[in-house]
């Protein structure tokens, strides 16, 4: 697989299909892993930390799906076996048909927590 937009889909369909075969194969050796919780975790501490929320995962709506060369961007709304949902915005950097690391960036609850057109800081 070469498409770096491909590469991105499958990589969330393997967490909505809990596709372990799948992530592997998408997933290179030198892989990192990056978010507010997370710091350049290797890829067996991917597996070992990340992976297992696959179980949570009910569905992904890819909402911003964009590519620059082998770096794709993506902002989706996720929804969990519970009922909660939510919106995150990750950069996925592939290479050699796998991703090579992953940044997360934590979005927010969907519906919001605060009234339209109000601050939490106010």
């Amino acid at each position: 697989m070469s498409d770096a937009l491909a590469i991105a889909k499958h990589y969330f369909r393997a967490y909505e299909n809990s596709d372990r075969d799948m992530i592997e194969r998408l997933v290179s050796d030198d892989f990192r892993f990056i978010s507010p919780l997370d710091n350049q975790l290797d890829r067996n501490a991917y597996f070992e930390c990340c992976w297992p929320n696959h179980e949570r995962i009910d569905r992904f709506e890819l909402i911003h799906l964009i590519a620059n060369g082998n770096v794709v961007f993506v902002t989706y709304e996720g929804e969990v076996v519970t009922g909660r949902c939510f919106r995150n915005t990750e950069i996925l950097t592939t290479g050699d048909g796998q991703v090579t690391s992953v940044e997360v960036y934590f979005g927010w609850n969907l519906p919001h927590d605060v009234q339209s057109g109000q601050s939490a800081g106010s």
